[in-house]
């Protein structure tokens, strides 16, 4: 079992990652005075610096300010990896973006922000997802990897890319008012999977976008994630390898938790479960196959059968938006729940929806939808992405009577908007 303790001294400091680039020039001395004025870091650690090759998972919360910082600090060369686009919603906590950035592709955004920054540094931008057919490449060639994704998925693919590559990875989350950070450095010390060591269940969480996150809090984390890169590439202080570090900003309490390598866990083998949880992740496809190597039958590629209904409790996109364009005597047996709160339903909602917030319908139960979908024999809840209107559909199905089923809309109203529902 992994040990979780109290933190304790005596952490140890590892050789430096990176050899120094050759020289500074008289422009880099003067930009980074400040640095070579730190006898723990020098000329020898910014020229370390300066030779870095950094892989940046996310262009989003934590990857803003990762990103900032890095190339402030004099990374020589930086890649970042995200498919987003720049969305107003981002520019509370996402800093590397501006207004005009809306619309844009992240990446394109962050590396236009860092080469003004810095236009002597190099910058890859990469519109794709990190997945099982590029990961191990990208971790291959980069001397470290910062994870700042916003899923759990995405997270244990990486820390299984970097476990396979023997590559030392920065790990950060976040959500509402609450982080945390670690270093991942495989042979070194533990990993992800010695601390948590399963793939949470995507609807276990809520992500930022539906549990809200105080924007200035991916500042604080993602400077700490930096501030661990900037260490490990020159060999000083004493990393978070075996460490947790936790903040939490509504008490500004930071605490430290040490755990160690599982020996009873198994190596990472292969990437094929993160890469089984990524391909659930919305926008993605899904190509999972049985064990026999053809799909199941019936099922489509969203895991739904041909009524878009799938096993677990969820309706698709499609299958909806056919039953809402139905004669209305068939509409008339189907209600549409929004379960979000009344903010979120002034900028988009479902057609015909009506309105029972997650919250009341967590205190009431049944009673909460009852008046509303009298007479209905089937309800849909939806929410943002699809998490909290899972929750509330598993309240009500205990509770609903035996002519009324009770389904969530897979991928929420973010799904609705990119699919049928922008017709």
């Amino acid at each position: 079992m992994t040990r979780l303790a109290a933190d304790a001294a005596g952490t140890r400091v590892l050789p430096p990652l990176v050899e120094p680039y050759p020289a500074l020039t008289r422009r880099e001395i003067e930009r980074y005075s400040r640095h070579l004025a730190l006898p723990e870091l020098g000329s020898v650690g910014q020229r370390r610096l300066r030779n870095a090759s950094v892989l940046v998972i996310g262009a989003g919360g934590l990857g803003a300010p990762i990103l900032h910082y890095l190339a402030a600090a004099g990374i020589g060369a930086i890649t970042v990896i995200d498919d987003d686009v720049v969305e107003a919603s981002n520019l509370q906590r996402q800093v590397l973006h501006r207004e005009a950035d809306v619309g844009r592709l992240k990446v394109d955004s962050a590396r236009d922000a860092l080469l003004r920054l810095d236009p002597t540094m190099t910058v890859t931008a990469l519109n794709d997802r990190l997945a099982a057919d590029n990961a191990r490449e990208l971790f291959s060639r980069h001397d470290l990897v910062l994870d700042g994704a916003d899923n759990f998925a995405t997270r244990y693919l990486a820390n299984d890319a970097a476990e396979l590559t023997g590559t030392p990875l920065i790990w950060g989350t976040i959500i509402r008012f609450a982080g945390q950070v670690s270093t991942f450095w495989p042979g070194k010390g533990p990993t992800l999977r010695d601390l948590f060591p399963d793939i949470p269940a995507a609807d276990s969480v809520p992500n930022c976008a539906e549990g809200g996150v105080l924007g200035v809090l991916c500042g604080t984390v993602g400077s700490a994630m930096a501030t661990e890169a900037i260490k490990l590439i020159c060999g000083i202080g004493a990393p978070l390898i075996g460490r947790l570090l936790r903040y939490d900003a509504l008490t500004a309490d930071y605490s430290t938790l040490q755990f160690t390598v599982d020996p009873q866990r198994p190596s990472v083998a292969d990437l094929q479960e993160a890469e089984k949880a990524c391909s659930a992740l919305p926008g993605v496809e899904n190509t999972i196959e049985t064990d026999a190597g053809e799909p199941d039958a019936g099922i489509d590629d969203a895991g739904t059968n041909d009524a878009g209904i799938d096993d677990v409790g969820t309706v698709d996109v499609a299958s909806l938006a056919v039953r809402l364009d139905a004669a209305s005597e068939i509409h008339d047996l189907l209600a549409v729940v929004d379960v979000r709160d009344d903010w979120e339903r002034q900028l988009s909602a479902i057609p015909g929806s009506v309105h029972v917030p997650l919250e009341r319908i967590e205190r009431e139960g049944w009673s909460a939808v009852s008046g509303e979908c009298d007479g209905a024999s089937e309800m849909v809840l939806y929410c943002k992405s699809g998490v909290r209107s899972a929750r509330a559909r598993d309240r009500l199905a205990a509770e609903s009577p035996d002519h009324v089923t009770v389904r969530s809309l897979a991928g929420g109203i973010d799904a609705w908007e990119r699919g049928l529902g922008t017709r």
